[in-house]
């Protein structure tokens, strides 16, 4: 067994175990219900009987079949009880174990790297997660409702049939165990075209979320019959992937056909044998038909019960193997809740590189003081937004250390670390909620009066108040419905409601016209009174007035002053681009 099923069933019995009463009410109510079921044919033999045996009518026949008929009225009611039982105790474990499931998933995935949801599709990703829920409703109900049924009703049929003769009891014992055994194997055979199905069917799920998020690429660049083309590549894949699971599921079943009417008739020829013999009944033949025919009603689906069985399993083993992929970033043991109090950072001959390739970071050392300004700037890809990816521990660095007050980013929990650094990044991405929640989520405790405030601070109440519903409007997903210069006042507001110790800026003012971009400068510095901030820019206009300023190529600080330092140095790499921006301004 491949591990993604162990895990696979290791979790799905974790939640069993969790409800293991009402899975004990479950299955007793449910041999109630079969064992009633079963009986209710000999009853209804034994009714029969009186009546048709009987040389004349008499009120002693007549009470005989009345207490038979009650009796029957007595089993089909436990029969339906026992039913109703099954499905009211199986909606209250079932949808509290998919929820357990669901939430479990929900939180491990949350807490895997930047680099694997980079990696992932998110629209498989969800995916996964609803096939893993929904796989668990499915083998609870395979379970409940048909191998476990299916189990007491061959063990009570074959009790009856070897009460009436012992041959027939043996004829349908070998042909239950050639027939489910045969089916299973059918089964195992087309487990291959079922994950061959699956995979398909993610890859085809993966190309319309990809598609669907880049639309305006789509559209910008005519990409629409080429996508289109690509995509029909994907779904003809898929088609004759799953046109070979369904035709070899046809074929399983139409044996099944011929196999049962094989056993029906080779059974009521021995019994009426039997019944010309003298050994059995008129009444035993309606009996046996009844009993072959709940055989019959069991056993038709087996086939396709373990099919399902196998393609839940495998449906569920995807979101298992996410499961059971270690987390790239996990608190170290002992790691605790510590406040930034003072906001001081160092980062000590730190080296990093993405997937243990060319380094990004490499032997980087600085400090920035408490409530000090710094910048960072550099060409692209020379290591600026990396660096604050590592200040938020986003990744792990490779070697080196990186102090807060002088104490270990290793020693903060994850959570308690980026509760204290308020980002804006480049490209701000909001929920799919109101302005007023995204705006809070900086801070979720606040007021609605305190929301307003920073709004007002970050200067996107003016623009906030023109929408319809004002701090009601819906943002659209990843905040489509906003301008990216209105995405990154919100964003800041955000920042500015979380009153975190340590303020990061990638870019923050990149998408703000001249205008708006005075205004921001003007409510960051009054953000910034007693807060450490780290500036990430091109535009040299924004970081003028930094207390200090890095420059970085390579992932090494190759330059370090005052924008007046550097500006008049002779040669250096900050006077050439500020040259090239003409002073700083564009």
């Amino acid at each position: 067994m491949n591990k993604p099923r162990k895990e696979t069933i290791r979790l799905f019995f974790a939640q069993v175990k969790k409800f293991k009463w009402a899975v004990v009410v479950l299955l007793m109510a449910t041999v109630a219900h079969v064992f009633a079921q079963i009986y209710a044919h000999v009853v209804f033999r034994d009714f029969l009987d009186v009546i048709i045996s009987a040389p004349d009518v008499n009120q002693a026949i007549y009470s005989s079949a009345l207490g038979l008929l009650l009796l029957y009225a007595g089993v089909v009611l436990v029969e339906i009880l026992g039913d109703k039982v099954v499905h009211v105790v199986n909606i209250y474990f079932q949808t509290r174990a998919m929820g357990n499931l669901a939430t479990d998933a929900f939180n491990y995935i949350h807490k895997h790297s930047f680099e694997f949801f980079n990696n992932t599709f998110i629209g498989s990703l969800v995916k996964k997660v609803n096939r893993y829920v929904r796989a668990f409703e499915r083998v609870a109900d395979i379970f409940t409702w048909n191998f476990f049924r299916l189990f007491l009703t061959i063990v009570f049929v074959l009790i009856w049939l070897f009460l009436i003769q012992a041959v027939l009891g043996w004829v349908v014992v070998v042909w239950v165990v050639v027939f489910l055994s045969v089916n299973y194997w059918f089964a195992l055979k087309k487990v291959k075209f079922d994950l061959a199905k699956a995979a398909a069917d993610s890859v085809v799920s993966g190309a319309l979320a990809d598609t669907f998020t880049n639309n305006a690429n789509v559209k910008l660049f005519a990409g629409l019959r080429y996508e289109y083309n690509q995509f029909m590549v994907i779904v003809d894949d898929w088609m004759k992937k799953t046109r070979k699971a369904w035709t070899f599921g046809f074929y399983i079943e139409l044996w099944q056909g011929v196999f049962m009417t094989i056993l029906e008739l080779v059974v009521l020829y021995i019994a009426l044998n039997l019944w010309f013999s003298g050994s059995v009944a008129a009444v035993d033949l309606v009996l046996i038909q009844g009993l072959l025919l709940q055989i019959f009603f069991r056993t038709w689906d087996f086939g396709r019960l373990v099919r399902d069985l196998y393609e839940s399993f495998s449906d569920a083993e995807e979101m298992a193997e996410i499961l059971l992929q270690k987390h790239d970033i996990e608190d170290k043991k002992g790691a605790r809740d510590l406040p930034i109090k003072r906001g001081g950072v160092h980062f000590d001959s730190v080296f990093f590189s993405y997937n243990k390739g060319e380094k990004v970071i490499e032997n980087l050392s600085f400090e920035v003081k408490p409530a000090q300004k710094v910048a960072l700037i550099g060409p692209s890809g020379g290591g600026k937004s990396t660096v604050v990816k590592l200040l938020l521990r986003l990744y792990n660095i490779n070697k080196g250390k990186i102090l807060l007050d002088g104490v270990s980013i290793d020693d903060f929990t994850q959570d308690s670390l980026r509760a204290q650094v308020a980002l804006v990044p480049q490209d701000p991405i909001m929920f799919h909620r109101t302005i007023m929640e995204n705006i809070r989520y900086g801070r979720r405790s606040a007021t609605d009066e305190e929301v307003m405030a920073a709004a007002k601070m970050a200067y996107c109440h003016e623009f906030i108040m023109r929408f319809k519903d004002g701090y009601n409007t819906f943002v659209g997903e990843r905040g489509v419905k906003l301008s990216g210069g209105q995405r990154q006042r919100v964003a800041i507001a955000r920042a500015i409601l979380s009153n975190a110790r340590i303020l990061v800026l990638d870019e923050a003012t990149s998408s703000l016209d001249s205008e708006s971009e005075v205004l921001i400068q003007r409510a960051l510095e009054n953000l910034w009174k007693n807060k450490t901030a780290f500036i990430i820019a091109h535009r040299l206009s924004t970081v003028m007035k930094a207390d200090k300023i890095f420059v970085i190529e390579e992932g090494r600080i190759v330059e370090t002053g005052t924008h007046a330092d550097l500006v008049n140095k002779k040669g250096s790499m900050y006077g050439k681009m500020w040259d090239l921006q003409v002073g700083g301004y564009n």
